[in-house]
This record gives structure tokens, sequence and C-alpha cells, in this order.
């Protein structure tokens, strides 16, 4: 082996899906599965996820929902947030797939596939609480709600739910931005739509903030046991990561050991010499870490086809080393190459 492998294991995927669900409880988990399920592999996580009895999946684009969809089978729910052109929202409809919908261009050129494919788009109206990441101005809402009323009367479309992002940035913004949500909600009902789902919180204010779960809550990261930065402990949470990346040793100098894997696999350079990884209980400083392989300090009897591992498996986790550079907790784990081998335990 001359390269670095992932290795995902499921069961300890399937204890956290457990423990999230059991902490966010009544509410439903929508497993999001944007960036190949964090990294992990969409196709195997969907996959355990739907035989753990997860119904929900959330999907950045077209693309991984139709992958998500081919995994999760046809009875699952599976919900897209960004679809940019219209043979997208084709591909979408005929697989049965939920769209997001932020802006009124979206909601017409849905209207127009439809029509085409002779289909009923089902849609989660998002309302701009304040994070500015696209979603419907509070002024223009009562207007969005008009012309998704004249569209459901048409038959092109269903109003099915209600949604939006919040900033987490605290607690006083995130209340502020629920009174918008609780607001546009509150007029959809009104306006007479037939609402399933109201969702607005993920991984955080799902653990933390009971209030902010409504019917369904959006977990990706604490799912895979990839604790928020400067957050709670992973045993405060009740989750575990569910992976570790592991290299081989590939060449053996004086002071030094090189590994098999680099920037070009997604280990941020700005690591070095940041952190250390631990080799047989003794943390070794990171000296160098170039495109395609890592210098750390020796290790005692280091041997070329020696494992080290990187992250995971008890020892650092991907939040602990994006926390040694300043970065998104979860970054590290969404940026690891797909072409990394993976192996699954679990299946």
């Amino acid at each position: 082996m001359s390269g670095p492998v992932l290795h995902v294991d499921l069961d300890v995927f399937a204890a956290n899906i457990r423990s999230v669900r059991a902490r966010t409880a009544p509410a439903e988990l929508m497993l999001v599965v944007k960036d190949d399920a964090y990294g992990h592999g969409l196709d195997a996580i969907v996959r355990r996820a739907a035989r753990e009895g997860v119904r929900w999946f959330g999907a950045f684009d077209v693309r991984e929902s139709l992958r998500a969809r081919h995994a999760a089978g046809p009875d699952a729910r599976i919900f897209s947030w960004l679809t940019v052109g219209r043979e997208e929202i084709a591909q979408a409809l005929r697989a049965d797939i939920d769209l997001g919908v932020g802006d009124a261009t979206f909601l017409e050129d849905i209207a127009l596939v439809a029509r085409a494919e002779q289909a009923t788009a089902r849609i989660h109206l998002k309302i701009d609480t304040g994070l500015h990441r696209n979603g419907i101005r509070p002024e223009d809402w009562d207007g969005a709600l008009r012309r998704a009323r004249v569209l459901e009367d048409e038959g092109v479309l269903r109003l099915v739910g209600v949604w939006s992002h919040i900033a987490e940035a605290s607690d006083a913004d995130d209340d502020e931005a629920r009174t918008l949500f609780d607001r546009a909600f509150g007029a959809a009902e009104a306006a007479g739509f037939a609402l399933e789902a109201r969702h607005l919180s993920a991984s955080a204010a799902s653990h933390a903030r009971p209030e902010f779960r409504y019917d369904l809550v959006r977990v990706g990261a604490f799912c895979y046991g990839v604790r928020s930065v400067g957050g709670p402990s992973g045993r405060e949470l009740g989750i575990v990561p569910i992976a570790a990346l592991r290299a081989p040793i590939t060449h053996v100098a004086d002071h030094s050991a090189t590994l098999g894997v680099g920037s070009l696999h997604g280990l941020p350079s700005a690591l070095a010499p940041r952190a250390a990884l631990e080799v047989d209980g003794t943390a070794r400083r990171i000296a160098e870490i170039a495109l395609v392989h890592t210098v750390i300090e020796l290790p005692p009897g280091a041997k070329i086809g020696d494992e080290v591992t990187v992250f995971g498996d008890g020892a650092a986790s991907a939040t602990d080393l994006a926390e040694a550079i300043g970065t998104v907790g979860e970054e590290i784990l969404v940026r690891i190459s797909p072409l990394i081998p993976r192996n699954y335990r679990g299946l």
C-alpha cells in the first residue's frame, strides 16, 4: 500500500444516529449527506442509514440527490437545496426529490419544468431569517406565498415545507431568526397550504436548543461524529468519530519518517508545525506537509509499510486537527479527496 485509506465504521455511525435521534425526538432526523456524506462515501452511508430507519436525506445538489435516491430506495424523502438549471429540475422531478426554493426566479423555473414534465413538484419555501444564504426576504414572503398558491392551484407544485438556515453566532441572533421563521410558517399556514415540515436547525442548534427542532432537524456533522469547534465534547454529545484516516510510512531517515498522505489528499499544509500525530501513544511533531507526503518525527522502530493514524481511532479527531489551525471543525473531513480508497466496517 502506497497511499492513505479512510476506514469508516458504519456500526459506530448507526450508534451516532440512534444517539442523535434519541436527543432530538420527536423531531425527525434529516441526515445531511452533502459533500459525499462529509467525505465518508455517500452510497454506503445512505444505505446504512436507511437500514436504521432514516427516512429523510438532505443533499446539496441534484447530482448527490440522485445518488441518495438510488441508495435509499423509492420510499425515502430526498431534499435538495441547490438546483441550478432546468435540466437539473427535470431530473429531480423524475426522481421524486423535494426541492428547496429560495427565490422567485427558481419558483418560476420549477413551474415551467413541471408543466413540461406533466409533474407536480414538492417544494420547501425558504425564508431568509438573517443569514443571507439565499432565501426569500421577509418583506417579499407574502408575495411568494400568493404566487405559490396560484401555481399549486394550477397543479404544478405543492408547498409542503418551510425552512431556513440560522447563523448560530449568538443566542440573541438565533432567537430573532426563529421569530421570523415562525411568522413565515404562520403566514403559510394561514394561506391554506397543507404543510408537512418545518426545519430550521442543523447539528449544533438541534442538540442545544429544543425549541429549534420543529418537525425535522438537519444533522450532518454529529451523525459522523464530528463535533463543533469550541463546542461540547463528543462524550457530552453522545457521538464518536466514525472514520480513521491511516497512511503508510513510505520512507525512514535518521530523524524522520515520511507518510504517504499530503495536501493533495485534503490534509491542510497549515497543520505543520501546529499539530502532532500520535504514534504508539506518543505525539510526533509534523515537520512538513507537502503535496503527496507528510514528514513527522521518527517513531521508535518505524519501518516502511507501517501505518500511522492521521485522525480517528481514539487519537486526534478531525476537529482537534482543525482547531490546531483555527479552521472549521468539519473542513478536514469534507476536503478529504474522493480518490482516497475507503474501507467500510459494518456493511
